[in-house]
């Protein structure tokens, strides 16, 4: 068996996630600094071992007073925990191009398992020659697990920020 090394094409990638606000409305951001490495067998996604990690300072939201709340000790506390970084631990084949991802994410130096759907792709190649893959990545965590536990009561009841942060990627992997 031959190992093959993928990393994140990050032109052609998107790191993102959405929250509820205000109990009503999604607010989405991305983080736009981040990088991957894969290892593999013959190619094979379900023997990949992921190696995941995300600047967290380069949060973006689209609004700048709340990407600084985000990375202020409030939430992701930055000065002190500058990257979260996800692991994988196993890939099982739940049917043609779908997969669930399992790995270890830590955030705020709290780590805790995850499962992520994914939809793979295959493989391509691209005008250059250069042997790609796609992925589309979804999930969900509890932010207070993982210490983002800030919130601020609602006059007309509920909070600010939902609990459920649902995770999102488009990523494009390139053959090294």
């Amino acid at each position: 068996m031959a190992k093959s090394a993928w990393a994140i094409d990050p032109t052609h990638s998107e790191i993102g996630f959405k929250v509820k606000h205000m109990m009503f409305t999604n607010v989405s951001g991305k983080f736009n600094l981040f990088d991957a490495t894969i290892e593999n067998e013959d190619d094979h996604f379900e023997t990949s071992k992921i190696n995941f990690s995300a600047e967290v300072n380069s949060i973006d939201t689209n609004n700048s007073d709340r990407d600084n709340h985000l990375r202020s000790a409030d939430f992701f506390d930055t000065d002190n925990f500058a990257k979260l970084t996800f692991v994988s631990t196993s890939i099982s084949k739940v049917n043609e191009g779908n997969y669930i991802i399992n790995g270890d994410l830590t955030i705020k130096d709290v780590t805790k398992s995850i499962s992520l759907e994914t939809e793979y792709s295959g493989l391509m190649k691209d005008p250059w020659g250069n042997t790609k893959a796609g992925l589309s990545v979804n999930g969900k965590i509890n932010r207070k697990e993982f210490g983002l536990t800030w919130n601020a009561a609602l006059e007309t009841g509920g909070v600010l920020v939902g609990e459920e942060i649902k995770l999102v990627a488009e990523i494009q992997l390139i053959k090294q």
